[in-house]
């Protein structure tokens, strides 16, 4: 009988939870809508590759799923309140469901339930609420660890559409966006919920509808944020305001989470176009200079992908592939409309936000080459706005009320 010792049973177990195909967050591990998973189809058989499972009764809402350790999260809306829900991966039974909130306020009532998606850390994983609840839950349990609300410890005000950001964890902190003349931005520590700084943007008005990111552009680490105003950077370890570009601003919602490649910075508003500024330093400041603007080049809800210096997105006409230091197309196609992109192993996988239909692309600047299509079954008659998932041989779909998992691992 061989023995272990205590420190390599504890390896041999966290190695068999750990998984590097796993997606941990909003948009991916490094929260720019690509997998380096490979070995998957590259092609789809008419109808579609093969369902593993299904669910259609996990509540409604509009976050995407996180997966980590054989365990998908989401969150959801049932009835007036807002929950985190824990899955099995390989099977989508149950495994632990726990309120983090409740329905913030809408402009108008066709847009109810949840936008956030959980980051998962370890063994924690974070959620936040519509109307700003932001809650950190043990993984195994959905156990409380802490809780904030964004409205009321930071004064904080959302736009017409509630919150909807995924929150950034970066080594011990927690980044976000309460939004209002406050605090824009907060860092708490992610253990324990306590504030490290408070960013007050000039005229930062209200919390919009993206994401953070990492930057290191002019030579300073820096968070970048799409709110009200603007494009904004901060300083990360104090959250001092840096700088500010506002031609993108769209006036009805700025949703798409920025795209960052070196000092290169771009983000687009939905309706007014797409810009690319340099990060450049400054004395003791950052400044962004602005390389283009092209009116014509908006991604906003489905996101963007870059690979290879290329932008793959999806505006209102339909899908695009663009040079990221010029803004010209390379190719445009109808194909599903608008829709929500993510890539792994050559591919873009497109779901129309619209009709529903989900296709698989080549990754390519050379022109528009489909290799499948399939229409989602149990389609709701709301907007497919969660972003399509790639994690562990899986394609996972939310929509509405709806959970699919499909098997697009290749043959052996």
């Amino acid at each position: 009988m061989k023995h272990f010792s205590l420190a390599t049973l504890l390896f041999i177990c966290l190695a068999s939870t750990v998984n590097a195909d796993d997606w941990l967050q909003w948009r991916g591990p490094v929260r720019d809508g690509k997998s380096a998973e490979t070995g998957l189809l590259q092609q789809w058989r008419e109808g579609g590759p093969a369902l593993r499972w299904k669910r259609t009764d996990i509540g409604t809402g509009y976050s995407s799923p996180a997966i980590a350790a054989g365990v998908l999260y989401v969150q959801t809306t049932r009835g007036e309140e807002e929950l985190a829900l824990a899955l099995n991966e390989q099977t989508g039974e149950d495994k632990w469901s726990v309120p983090i909130g409740k329905v913030g306020k809408n402009r108008g009532p066709q847009y109810p339930g949840t936008r956030s998606t959980p980051t998962v850390d370890g063994d924690r994983i974070y959620c936040l609420s519509s109307d700003g609840e932001l809650t950190c839950l043990d993984v195994a349990s959905g156990e409380q660890k802490w809780q904030r609300q964004l409205k009321n410890d930071f004064a904080g005000v959302y736009g017409a559409w509630a919150y909807s950001e995924s929150v950034l964890i970066d080594d011990d902190n927690l980044i976000c966006t309460p939004g209002g003349d406050r605090a824009s931005l907060v860092a708490l520590n992610k253990l324990t919920g306590e504030t490290i700084w408070e960013s007050a943007v000039p005229d930062g008005g209200s919390a919009e509808y993206s994401s953070i990111m990492i930057a290191d552009g002019g030579g300073r680490k820096q968070y970048v944020q799409f709110v009200r105003s603007g494009l904004v950077g901060v300083d990360a370890s104090s959250g001092e305001f840096l700088w500010m570009y506002g031609k993108i601003i769209d006036p009805g919602a700025n949703i798409l989470t920025p795209i960052v490649e070196g000092d290169n910075v771009f983000a687009a508003g939905s309706r007014t176009g797409g810009g690319l500024v340099q990060l450049k330093a400054d004395g003791d400041g950052v400044t962004a200079e602005e390389i283009y603007f092209n009116n014509k080049l908006t991604p906003s809800i489905g996101g963007a992908v870059l690979l290879d210096g290329h932008l793959y997105g999806a505006t209102s006409a339909g899908l695009f592939c663009a040079d990221l230091m010029t803004g010209e197309f390379k190719w445009q196609e109808r194909s599903v409309g608008a829709a929500s992109v993510c890539y792994a192993d050559g591919r873009l996988y497109a779901r129309g936000h619209k009709s529903g239909e989900v296709a698989l692309i080549e990754a390519t600047p050379e022109a528009y080459r489909e290799q499948g299509r399939f229409e989602q079954p149990d389609r709701s008659l709301k907007p497919a706005w969660p972003h399509p998932v790639v994690a562990n041989g899986g394609l996972y779909l939310r929509d509405w009320e709806s959970l699919h998992c499909y098997d697009i691992k290749a043959a052996e």
